[in-house]
């Protein structure tokens, strides 16, 4: 474990790899699946090779810079070494084209991209965009010594480390500035929770453009001296064999990757090492399984936002399905709060989720040029993080909904989130998204819409869908209209587009429960 593991004024990059690199030499710190190994010794070495070419390529301290590389050894590499010269990453989305890459590296100000693989096309054709940009190659790092060249700069746990770019729903993304100690916290957390110990390998199959699969993760196990075992492309049917033969356990699942695990067939599913698992979001339905058919002892549940860390954990030996957690109350508040007057609601109130830290910048330093954006975020001294939950009287959150998302109906609020796990258990469904459309002209209320993916050959019908979700949801819930779709609008980090399918409502190939003869 990192020597000033809960001194915060240490929190910085540069700090743990020199310090790490120390204590565990000889150690792994990750391997990747398909490509090797890098121990802690190699990784402090390599850092100063790379930051020596980096250096030499024109970066300095403070300089943000683009980084576009796939999960992989290059990209820890420059992690490292960005950290070590003091420079600014900014991880970009290795699946980003047109307008959504050009508005990144346009917005981060940089002036270097380090970019490899199959997305180097897709930068080249933006670069005309985006003035001053230029690619830096990573051909002859490795040539450069590690020592003398650049020195490493002497970070505070204060200076801007990462900007990471939040998708938007409802806009351009925006970028979170993440002090070092923001993204240093995001691994302790992980520690604390999952009570990660240098014993520990954290199976990592989410990208490092996110600060889960980077800073959750990654980070996580080097503050802790573990080894990361990184599939550089989630793949469900890869999943268990990977976990059993590398011996993994630890690790985390986001969103339906949780699903397409669980949808694969029994295979010794109980056949690993994993002790712990950390889904998000994490309903009872999953919890079971993980718990009865792939025999892991923890569950832990978490919540949070790339503006706030990771202030809500579940814990290690005690579960509570369904919710996101307790508070991680040595570093955060969170309070649940009306979304309109502030005002702090009693236990079990829906309202919106607010958060502030009690670390020093252990939250983010604003959004990236935008500092009307930031306030409109941090207003009553509480960040507002624009999502709907409750909190019960022994401190668990439950989250509801994004505010935005919830659709009204029948003097009812209805959580889309609840309604879109109750209508994927209908086999068939492949993808599912629940959303407002107006019940009237006034548009006073909602009526419930469904647009749903289904699985190649199941022949699946609108009217099925309805009949699966009458059974499942109380009747304020269930959708007036359905629509089957080849596929679901989505940001470029999976979110779905609500507010575009909000925009499109009911066409010409929805079908209508009052139309085909149902009720209201």
């Amino acid at each position: 474990m990192y020597t000033h593991l809960t001194d915060h004024l240490r929190w910085t990059l540069p700090q743990v790899l020199a310090d790490q690199a120390v204590r565990h030499g000889d150690r792994v710190l990750v391997t990747v699946i398909g490509e090797g190994d890098l121990t802690y010794a190699d990784a402090q070495r390599d850092a100063g090779r790379m930051a020596n070419h980096l250096s030499a390529s024109g970066v300095g301290v403070g300089d943000p810079v683009a980084v576009v590389l796939p999960n992989g050894l290059d990209f820890v590499r420059v992690w490292l070494a960005l950290g070590r010269l003091g420079a600014v990453m900014v991880p970009v989305n290795t699946a980003l084209t047109g307008d959504f890459l050009a508005h990144q590296l346009r917005d981060s100000g940089a002036q270097h991209v380090v970019v490899a693989g199959t997305a180097a096309a897709a930068v080249a054709e933006v670069l005309d965009a985006v003035p001053g940009l230029a690619p830096l190659s990573l051909a002859g790092w490795d040539l450069q010594p590690s020592r003398p060249g650049a020195e490493t700069h002497d970070a505070a746990a204060s200076d801007v480390a990462c900007v990471m770019y939040t998708s938007g729903t409802t806009g351009p993304s925006k970028g979170v500035l993440m002090p070092h100690a923001h993204c240093y916290l995001f691994g302790l957390g992980s520690i604390e929770a999952l009570g990660l110990t240098a014993e520990d390998r954290y199976y990592i199959c989410m990208p490092f453009f996110h600060a889960n699969g980077l800073f959750m993760q990654l980070y996580a196990t080097l503050i802790a001296g573990a080894t990361a075992v990184v599939r550089p492309r989630f793949s469900a049917s890869a999943w268990l064999g990977d976990v059993r033969a590398h011996r993994c356990t630890v690790t985390n699942l986001l969103g339906a990757m949780s699903q397409f695990v669980q949808a694969q067939p029994a295979a010794d599913d109980r056949d690993h090492a994993l002790r712990v698992i950390c889904p998000v979001p994490n309903p009872p339905t999953h919890e079971e399984t993980w718990r009865e058919r792939f025999g892991i002892a923890d569950v832990v549940s978490a919540y949070g936002m790339t503006e706030v860390n990771i202030p809500l954990y579940g814990r290690l030996g005690r579960s509570r399905p369904g919710t996101a957690g307790l508070v991680l109350d040595r570093f955060f508040e969170v309070s649940i709060r009306h979304p309109d007057t502030d005002d702090a609601l009693a236990p079990g109130e829906v309202g919106e989720i607010m958060v502030r830290p009690r670390i020093p910048f252990g939250f983010m330093a604003g959004y990236a040029g935008l500092p009307e954006a930031t306030a409109e975020a941090w207003r009553s001294s509480w960040f507002h993080t624009g999502d709907s939950g409750t909190m019960d009287g022994d401190g668990w959150v439950t989250f509801v909904d994004r505010t935005k998302d919830c659709i009204r109906r029948r003097g009812e609020n209805i959580s889309s989130f609840e309604v879109e796990a109750a209508v994927t258990r209908l086999t068939g469904v492949a993808e599912v998204a629940a959303y407002a459309v107006p019940a009237g002209a006034e548009g006073t209320e909602d009526e419930v819409m469904l647009a749903v993916v289904a699985e190649p050959g199941s022949g699946l019908s609108a009217p099925e869908v309805a009949a699966h979700a009458d059974r499942v949801l109380p009747r304020f819930a269930q959708p007036r209209y359905v629509e089957l779709v080849t596929e679901i609008p989505r940001t470029p980090t999976e979110k779905v587009r609500k507010a575009e399918l909000r925009r499109r409502g009911v066409t010409a190939a929805t079908w209508d429960r009052l139309g085909d003869g149902g009720r209201s």
